[in-house]
């Protein structure tokens, strides 16, 4: 639980054609368990889906599953909505097949972390409280 008066709202999404969902299922499971109040969109969203949800549930962070290798399509596209729409205080994370030099390009443009496959769903949940508690005012 955080210090804030309510939980984390962590919306977590698969954007595209990616029909691979048990990675955002145990990663929503995870954040549930961690306390968090998470929104799950299913599959095949488009980034603008994405970020009109988040901003209809009004959530501190949201993470993208990708298996597709679509990555520098769709972080790219869900930040500059997310900027064009004035979010510059929620976390767009996610994970999935990235490499590490795209992972890099993407951080650059303002993507949060991104977690490999494996990762610790404790890691996952820790990174996103801690990036919570700095950016955001409640």
């Amino acid at each position: 639980m955080n210090t804030n008066n309510r939980p984390i709202r962590v919306l977590v999404a698969k954007v595209g054609l990616d029909g691979h969902d048990r990675g955002a299922k145990v990663i929503a499971t995870a954040l549930r368990d961690a306390g968090m109040e998470v929104i799950y969109t299913g599959l095949r969203q488009t980034p603008e889906m994405v970020v009109n949800a988040a901003l209809q549930e009004d959530v501190d962070a949201i993470g993208i599953s990708i298996l597709s290798g679509a990555h520098m399509t769709v972080f790219p596209k869900v930040i500059a909505l997310m900027k064009e729409k004035g979010m510059d205080d929620v976390l767009l994370t996610g994970g999935g097949i990235i490499p590490d030099a795209d992972m890099k390009e993407l951080h650059a443009l303002g993507v949060g972390k991104l977690f490999a496959p494996g990762t610790s769903t404790g890691d996952i949940a820790g990174y996103i409280r801690e990036w919570v508690k700095e950016h955001r005012a409640f």
